[in-house]
């Protein structure tokens, strides 16, 4: 195997044509997940942890950039790489790993969904019909355009432009404090702790990032290229930034007082901030939600759909066959929990565990192969890593391997813990909540 033999340079291009890939990973990014966690931190930390937005930021961009060198330079798909370089076991088990993580929580993006329409509509089959009309909408979306790459990144350039409006303007209706901004920016005393583990973790997506190499090779891009995937990435990483600041911020300038809050879904934070900017700025910010968990909702089924094919050798084009299979059984896999979840009310905490516990291993699996491909000099050629890069790279592996490590010691325990808990309580009388207990947040819809 050899790298492409093409040293051409870029050719002059106007700005909006080098983005597109980038983009569509920062939705992936962007979703039901990150909203919550985002705003959570917010309302309980104030701003004083933005500087971990930076922080995580700055990996994913590392890892997205090697990404989208490695899809521009190599002339087959990173599945075939890995079986060229490590045999079709390594191949399989990764794009059955990411499959099964993104599968897993695809349900919580069908429940973000939800969330938004349960916001403004009291029936439950009602909303659960819309949600089955989505994840139709999706699978058609899937199936009837030839060229699902170029209509997926246009509806993504909308998605994107929708959530940037909509979460400024409820952020700049509260007129945060620009001089605390300002120090949230700064790592101070406090703010370092096993906490922000999943703060980074809703930034640092290692499977989006792999996905990057995909959406370069679907966008057409080849080494003549490697400079616009790299400028396309950086766009990705601060679009990525902004709206997860804006996020934080709103939670922080609106709910923030000390006091420990806790949000139960993502429209809990609207609806917790209408007293502030009244009903129209509920419905802007629910826009903004959809927007997010309907963007993930699309890609984060892509994205576990192309890679496991692409692992099985079964193709891992926009017009494969394959991928837009396994990219529907991951969207059916999601709507049935998530039904099960919003009809029957059946707890996804199982679903949950199962996911968290597959990403201990996934995620630095992933980010150890991509790191392993973009470092390899007879796939990269003159663009392997250098040194700076792979320090960066290294550190961002660490990170993973310190949050796999913390979900496996910490978080799984705590929450089987819970859900067991749970379990026995469920025919028991019920408690009377400390006074000193967090104070929850909820959305009166759901309630």
């Amino acid at each position: 195997m050899s790298p492409a033999t093409n040293t051409h340079v870029d050719q002059p291009v106007a700005w909006y044509r080098r983005i597109g890939p980038g983009l569509i990973t920062a939705c992936v990014v962007i979703g039901p997940g990150s909203i919550m966690t985002s705003s959570t931190v917010g309302a309980n930390k104030g701003y004083a942890m933005l500087w971990v937005v930076v922080v995580s930021v700055v990996f994913m961009l590392v890892y997205m950039t090697m990404s989208a060198k490695l899809g521009a330079v190599s002339s087959v798909s990173p599945g075939d790489l890995i079986r060229r370089k490590a045999g079709r076991p390594l191949a399989i088990l990764l794009g059955c790993i990411v499959f099964i993580i993104a599968a897993a929580f695809q349900s919580g993006n069908n429940i973000g969904v939800a969330a938004a329409f349960e916001a403004f509509i009291d029936s439950k089959p009602l909303v659960a019909a819309l949600v089955v009309a989505f994840n139709v909408i999706a699978i058609m979306f899937l199936f009837l355009f030839k060229n699902l790459y170029r209509v997926m990144e246009r509806l993504m350039m909308f998605f994107v432009a929708m959530m940037l409006i909509s979460f400024a303007v409820n952020l700049f209706t509260l007129k945060p404090d620009p001089v605390a901004m300002a120090k949230g920016f700064v790592p101070a005393a406090g703010t370092i702790d096993i906490a922000l583990l999943g703060l980074i973790g809703t930034t640092f997506v290692i499977s989006g990032a792999f996905y990057q190499a995909y959406l370069v090779q679907q966008k057409g891009w080849d080494e003549r290229q490697v400079r616009s995937g790299i400028v396309d990435a950086r766009v990705g990483a601060v679009i990525m930034a902004l709206i997860t600041i804006m996020l934080m911020s709103t939670a922080a300038a609106g709910l923030y007082t000390g006091s420990p809050v806790t949000l139960a879904d993502p429209v809990a934070v609207a609806e917790a901030l209408e007293p502030t900017f009244g009903q129209s700025g509920k419905f802007i910010f629910c826009v903004g939600i959809f927007c997010a968990a309907y963007s993930s909702f699309l890609i984060n089924s892509m994205t576990g759909g192309f890679i496991v094919s692409d692992g099985f050798g079964l193709g891992s084009g926009a017009q494969d066959r394959w991928p837009r299979i396994m990219t529907t059984l991951g969207l059916l896999a999601g709507m049935v929990v998530a039904l099960a979840a919003l009809v029957l009310d059946f707890d996804r905490t199982p679903t949950i565990i199962a996911a968290q516990a597959v990403t201990v291993v996934g995620a630095p699996l992933v980010a150890g192969v991509l790191l392993w491909l973009a470092s390899s000099k007879d796939v990269m050629g003159k663009h392997v890593n250098g040194p700076v890069t792979k320090v960066f790279a290294g550190i961002g592996l660490v990170i993973l391997l310190a949050m796999a490590a913390n979900t496996a010691f910490v978080t799984l325990p705590g929450k089987i813990q819970q859900y067991r808990e749970t379990l026995s309580e469920t025919s028991s009388p019920s408690k009377i909540t400390p006074a000193s207990a967090p104070v929850p947040v909820t959305s009166s819809k759901r309630s």
